[in-house]
């Protein structure tokens, strides 16, 4: 009984959290469940593909329907291989390969970038445009390259990437915006 009740304060719990996000995001509900699905499924190919996890670290992030792939590999045909078949995953409109030749991130490096996306986060706040939410954009960062996507306005875009340009340990910003015409 008491397992029963644990899963459903869990479901509850995750509906709301749901429900904050929705309010937040400018994607359509249906949309957020869609990245959800297709992230879910990059994710089994990726941890299904034993070629792939001896010769490759990549990571994946999904937003409005596109993929991004990052992280190093010693063999690019594999890589290729894997974005081919995340490419066919249903309603997967791009997918953006920012895959590189090389050996795998160190600890320290993969701190640092995590340590670089929290920094890139906390300064979207200093955007400061009517309307606008930082939660809105997300942000990945390897090996000091920021990748940015949401659905912005182009005026919230050039802020945000004129803000980020300037946060310490950057060395390449990467848009990967849609923009609104609002």
């Amino acid at each position: 009984m008491a397992l029963a009740l644990s899963g459903c304060g869990a479901v509850v719990i995750g509906g709301a959290v749901a429900t904050a996000n929705v309010a937040h995001d400018r994607r359509t509900a249906g949309t957020l469940v869609e990245d959800q699905k297709i992230l879910l499924e990059a994710i089994s190919f990726r941890d299904g593909d034993e070629a792939l996890k001896k010769q490759a670290n990549i990571g994946i992030d999904v937003f409005n329907l596109q993929v991004l792939l990052t992280g190093q590999a010693e063999n690019i045909e594999v890589v290729e291989a894997f974005r081919q078949r995340v490419a066919g995953i249903p309603r997967v409109r791009a997918v953006f390969n920012e895959v590189v030749v090389g050996a795998e991130s160190t600890w320290g490096e993969a701190t640092s970038d995590a340590y670089l996306t929290a920094r890139v986060k906390v300064a979207l706040f200093n955007v400061k445009i009517d309307g606008f939410d930082p939660t809105r954009v997300t942000v990945t960062s390897a090996q000091g390259s920021v990748y940015l996507m949401g659905l912005l306005t182009p005026t919230e875009a050039d802020a945000v990437t004129e803000e980020v340009r300037f946060v310490s340990g950057v060395k390449r910003v990467v848009k990967l915006f849609e923009y609104l015409d609002r």
